[in-house]
């Protein structure tokens, strides 16, 4: 950056610098935009140097403008950690408790550029309680740095962190010994370091190690080599990330296009628009699209540059076909020799990134390229203690905790492992209600139908189904609504406020988040009682058939709502053991006759005129329930609304 202002400067002070210099500037920004990208994640134990190698980094490769360098050495004075050392970590710890603390705590991204390559790096936090922090800075990376302090050698973090990259997918990975000038530059520290974490790191699938002694405070062996270490013959850690060779890490062989939306400028234009995933497609190319599995050929690549031959990743473009096909967000376009797993089983690693725990009743949302259906977890196998690599069976995760589950999805999704292809082979849980995302994942591989859990054989499923027995379990059931299935059973005379309590509360329930069905008199009689008439034997029998709906509600594990008189004992003790005596709470709402005719006078002016039979409280009796579960009283709707709730919460009925 300051080399281009000195040329700039320099070119204009000729005759033709101007000319001259728009055209330097044009070819170096020409040259500039067809440099190789690296994407470098940086990790390490508290205090190991990370923030402090980045800042020499960019200090030493001449990447800093003077204003930003006359802020370091102001802010090294001030709130530095480095003693009379200029702190280059302060580059990267931006916030104010990082500085305070002298820690990282959040990612921080920097970009930078040599003439051979740009940078961006990942600054991430080296604490346990920040590992959703790295997972976020790793996803997008190709190589890891893993620093050491050379005075405390291999620690529980540095495993830790290489086991992270290792989860991620991270091909390439620098062990950079810092602080070597703590340990007088002695061969013999990095070779017994060296030694140790090549023991750990052949554990797992990391192909690409490479070792390099520093001193990132010094800036000895970070951009130029050193003469402290006449026994170290490899690169210095910038000529290395100059020359690491990555664009082999892609997958270019099996096709993978997520469409992301449709591109339909004009009436004479219907293209397809995504990122390329993995995989090439060329002009001509025969393909499938998934889920329909219809096959057209390729007529046009176009790209923001013009049309193309071909397209690979991570060029975003836009696909026409020769045939006319019906294609929308969500949906994959390949090569019909060459499919990913077209599935709704699968395993995963889980990486938990939500501050509550999780409740393995939810069904989530799952978001996996362009594609979003419901997901459920049907079992934990195991956490992973990522600072020894021990398994233990848990039923939940925590936040930052690890394992790998089993997972279903409402409609197939199309994917490959992760450790094959990335794009499609990683995904995110977003929580229905908060809409957070709670988790990402990487998948294992598919799950084979001899391994799908709470498997039941063909015959058991025949025999209860001959019983009449529902094959989910009643538990299930309570699991997956976080409720048990219950009635609410309200009664009254007609005008006591029993039909706005009864749907008040099925309005507060619902926004509770509870399965809530609502019954009331009129409906129901407007419907599945339709032929039945106020009489004292048609009642009872209206009654009946409501029971009987609301116990079938309550098997599914549904809280029902009644509102109904029921005016006598008998039939509501008749109710309740269809129902189920556990399962059905009886709510009186008492109301005087007076408060009642004031309430609905109209209805009871119709029967003091002799026009209506059969109302209780005027010609028929009403038995007033003496062993209610509660007695409410009108015009107090806030207050029955609480009681109400609070009985669902003692009783355990919502949420369980």
């Amino acid at each position: 950056m300051a080399t281009n202002n000195n040329t700039q400067r320099q070119n204009n002070n000729s005759p033709t610098g101007n000319t001259r210099g728009n055209l330097d500037i044009q070819t170096f920004l020409n040259q500039d935009e067809q440099k190789d990208l690296l994407r470098i994640l940086t990790a390490g134990s508290v205090d190991d140097g990370k923030s402090t190698l980045i800042g020499r980094l960019m200090f030493d490769s001449k990447m800093l403008y003077e204003d930003q360098l006359a802020s370091l050495e102001r802010d090294s004075k001030r709130v530095g950690h480095a003693g009379e050392e200029i702190d280059y970590a302060l580059l990267l710890d931006g916030l104010k408790a990082e500085r305070e603390q002298g820690i990282t705590i959040d990612v921080a991204y920097r970009y930078f550029s040599t003439n051979k390559r740009k940078f961006i790096i990942a600054d991430c936090p080296g604490h346990e309680q920040y590992t959703r922090n790295m997972v976020t800075g790793a996803s997008t990376a190709n190589l890891a740095i893993i620093l050491i302090d050379a005075t405390k050698g291999v620690i529980t973090q540095t495993r830790r962190h290489t086991y992270l990259v290792s989860l991620l997918g991270i091909k390439h990975v620098v062990l950079a010994v810092n602080k070597m000038d703590l340990v007088d530059y002695r061969q013999e520290v990095f070779n017994d370091i060296c030694a140790d974490y090549k023991a750990f790191v052949s554990q797992l699938n990391i192909p690409d190690v490479e070792f390099i002694p520093l001193s990132a405070l010094k800036g000895e062996n970070v951009v130029e080599g050193t003469g402290k270490m006449p026994w170290y013959h490899g690169k210095s850690m910038l000529e290395f990330l100059e020359t690491v060779h990555v664009a082999s890490d892609r997958n270019f062989e099996d096709f993978r296009f997520p469409v992301q939306y449709v591109n339909r400028p004009d009436r004479d234009f219907r293209g397809f628009a995504a990122k390329v995933s993995s995989g090439i497609v060329r002009k001509g190319d025969e393909i499938m699209v998934l889920p329909s599995r219809k096959k057209s050929i390729v007529k046009q690549i176009v790209s923001y540059d013009g049309e193309l031959q071909e397209a690979f990743p991570p060029q975003s473009v836009t696909i026409t076909l020769n045939d006319e096909i019906d294609i929308s967000r969500g949906e994959m376009i390949v090569h019909p020799d060459n499919l990913p797993h077209i599935e709704r089983h699968f395993e995963a690693m889980l990486v938990w990134m939500d501050e509550n725990p999780m409740n393995p009743a939810t069904q989530f949302y799952i978001k996996h390229n362009t594609n979003t259906t419901k997901a459920r977890v049907d079992h934990i196998k195991y956490k992973v203690d990522i600072n020894t690599l021990q398994k233990s069976a848990i039923n939940h995760f925590e936040l930052n905790e690890i394992g790998r589950v089993v997972l279903t999805t409402v409609k197939p999704i199309f994917f490959d492992p992760y450790t094959k292809n990335k794009g499609t082979g990683s995904f995110v849980l977003i929580d229905p209600v908060t809409h957070n995302t709670c988790a990402v994942g990487m998948i294992i591989d598919k799950l084979e139908s001899g391994e799908l859990t709470n498997k039941i054989s063909l015959d058991e499923y025949r025999n209860r189904i001959d019983q009449g027995e529902c094959l989910i379990d009643t538990k299930e059931r309570q699991k997956r609504y976080g409720q048990k299935g219950a009635t609410l059973w309200i009664t009254g005379l007609h005008g006591s406020g029993k039909n706005e309590l009864a749907y008040h509360l099925e309005k507060q329930l619902f926004d509770m988040g509870a399965t809530v069905v609502l019954l009331d008199g009129s409906t129901v009689r407007s419907g599945l009682s339709r032929e039945l008439d106020f009489s004292p034997a048609d009642h009872v029998e209206h009654l009946r058939r409501v029971a009987h709906i609301a116990r079938m509600l309550n098997d599914q594990g549904i809280i029902v709502i009644c509102s109904f008189i029921s005016p006598h004992k008998n039939n509501r003790v008749q109710v309740a053991e269809i129902i189920g005596t556990e399962r059905f709470k009886l709510i009186f709402m008492d109301a005087d006759l007076e408060f009642c005719k004031q309430n609905k006078p109209e209805l009871y002016q119709l029967a003091e005129e002799g026009k209506l039979d059969n109302l209780p409280g005027v010609d028929v009796l009403f038995d007033k329930p003496e062993k209610a579960e509660l007695t409410l009283k009108p015009n107090n709707l806030k207050q029955n609304l609480e009681a109400i709730i609070d009985l669902l919460y003692k009783e355990k009925i919502y949420p369980i």
